[in-house]
């Protein structure tokens, strides 16, 4: 049985009955149709516009006047001086005129009456001339052109130089700050350490461990951190460390042998043992500044005799005390 659907069958053209509209409108096909370009000869005329007066504004230039100039303007009709800025005065001004008590205890440059302004323009609000602020290089005595201030003398000093623009315990205490060659992140948290020092209160020295000899006061030490930083390693730093020499003893037994240490080297023992110390503190959050305010910490207790790190500085000092007798012992 055949389907009842033919889709091979070919489809009816549709055809569209344009019809025009009720109403007198035109029908769809007058509407589509294009029109007609008109040339300029076709154009109308264009109306005549009036001509402007000579010497009239134009619409952007009619803009307000300034305040100063308006004022000037104002008192030539009135006939009156031009408006003195300086000598208006003040709403302070006016009470201490209206009260003769207050003039009296009024401070000084209060009291002094104001100087009118010396030049052409009396209406003019502009302040003191730049001439007086400027540099003449004429009258400075330069002796290269083209330069504001003197060039150094050479040669330069050893530390006049951008590898050594930090002070030298500053630059050490940073480099044993680094780990993983992060040094941004060292001086970043040597910054902190710094800011948490001169910022912090000053500290109370503890008598029965004092710092060394020539140290300012206490309450002075906020003011310069890097001598805060400066004195608190120093004082814990020790003076001498112990080596173990083999085969002072015979037999192949080691002696215990006193070794003074060099001022860089003392500093590296104690930076060492407060950041060891700081590493063992609780942490007090999270956040990229919470080890160093634990070193900053560790920094002023040791400046006021808290910290633990004075224990280790004395019981170097007693074991290399006691090792002296080592000194003249001969190899056997």
């Amino acid at each position: 049985m055949p389907p009842r659907l033919n889709i091979f069958r070919s489809r009816r053209p549709a055809v569209c009955a344009l019809r025009a509209s009720q109403q007198g409108q035109p029908s769809l096909c007058l509407r589509l149709a294009p029109q007609k370009s008109i040339t300029t000869d076709e154009k109308p005329p264009p109306e005549t516009l009036p001509e402007a007066e000579k010497g009239a504004p134009g619409p952007n230039q009619q803009q307000l006047p300034h305040v100063s100039e308006e004022a000037a303007s104002m008192s030539k009709i009135t006939g009156e001086g031009g408006p003195e800025i300086e000598e208006q005065g003040t709403p302070v001004d006016e009470v201490l005129k209206r009260n003769k008590g207050s003039q009296e205890k009024a401070p000084q440059v209060m009291k002094e009456p104001i100087q009118p302004p010396s030049g052409t323009r009396s209406f003019s609000t502009s302040t003191r001339p730049r001439q007086e602020a400027m540099i003449s290089f004429e009258d400075s005595g330069l002796q290269t052109a083209g330069h504001k201030f003197e060039l150094p003398a050479l040669p330069l000093a050893a530390n006049m130089h951008l590898k050594y623009r930090y002070a030298p315990i500053v630059k050490q205490v940073t480099n044993l700050l680094m780990r993983d060659g992060k040094l941004s992140v060292a001086q970043r948290n040597m910054a902190m350490i710094l800011n948490h020092l001169r910022t912090a209160s000053p500290p109370s020295v503890n008598p029965d461990r004092p710092l060394i000899p020539g140290s300012p006061p206490a309450s002075h030490l906020p003011l310069n951190p890097i001598l805060y930083l400066t004195l608190a390693i120093d004082s814990v730093a020790p003076l001498l460390r112990l080596r173990a020499q083999k085969g002072m003893a015979g037999g192949g037994a080691a002696l215990q042998m006193p070794v003074p240490l060099a001022l860089r080297q003392r500093r590296r023992v104690a930076v060492t043992w407060i950041l060891d110390s700081a590493s063992k503190k609780p942490g007090r959050g999270s956040g990229r500044g919470g080890f160093a305010q634990k070193v900053a910490e560790e920094v002023i207790a040791i400046v006021e005799g808290r910290s633990g790190v004075w224990d280790r500085r004395g019981g170097i000092h007693k074991l290399a005390v006691s090792a002296r007798a080592n000194l003249n012992v001969r190899r056997r």
